[in-house]
């Protein structure tokens, strides 16, 4: 079968259900989308790698890619390959000294060790055909979709951080990295941002 490139579009809350999320893949090239519904900390893991921020310790997915480049496994590509009542399949594509593996694991887990080790990642037409969603060519994006779960502060926070100094800002994006605080984190990280674009 032939494979189809995805590329990550949109990590966003989903409304419906509190603590859970969704990660829009889009096929590359295409106007086909698959949301795959994902839980609290594997959004949280993806969001951690988009946004490159570096947590005080590692995280789970942090660690998997210390233990690969300990033992000198590559990671090729993730591909999602199987979808059944509504559970999507993946593996790791793998390589050690030349010789391929594939390591079963859940979707999410995939994404985020693909987004830390920069590989692709491929699914089937018949996963599309199934679960994608096709976007028409001229429609926005839709407006609660966001790059990270839950980052965008609302008003009453945005107010607070713009009262504090610089100082204060980095000891409070310090103090949430510590204590894996990544949303708030995030909307500290995109304060300073706002006050010294480069």
């Amino acid at each position: 079968m032939e494979k189809i490139a995805l590329e990550i579009i949109a990590l966003s809350q989903n409304v419906s259900q509190t603590h859970s999320y969704a990660i829009v893949l889009g096929e590359v090239g295409g106007a086909r989308r698959l949301p795959i519904v994902i839980g609290g900390f594997e959004a949280q893991a993806i969001a951690v790698a988009l946004e490159k921020m570096t947590p005080s310790r590692p995280l789970t997915h942090d660690l998997m890619k210390n233990i690969f480049g300990s033992f000198d496994i590559e990671l090729d590509e993730v591909l999602i390959y199987n979808l059944q009542e509504g559970v999507f399949f993946a593996k790791l594509m793998c390589r050690r000294n030349g010789q391929a593996a594939e390591i079963d694991s859940r979707t999410s887990d995939a994404i985020a060790l693909a987004v830390r080790f920069g590989c692709p990642i491929y699914s089937y037409e018949f996963i599309l055909d199934q679960a994608g969603i096709v976007m028409e060519e001229q429609a926005s994006p839709a407006p609660d979709i966001d790059k990270k779960p839950s980052s965008k502060p609302k008003a009453s926070r945005k107010e607070d951080l713009t009262a504090l100094s610089v100082d204060e800002l980095n000891e409070k994006l310090q103090h949430y990295l510590d204590n894996e605080e990544y949303e708030k984190a995030a909307a500290v990280r995109d304060e300073l941002q706002k006050r010294n674009p480069s």
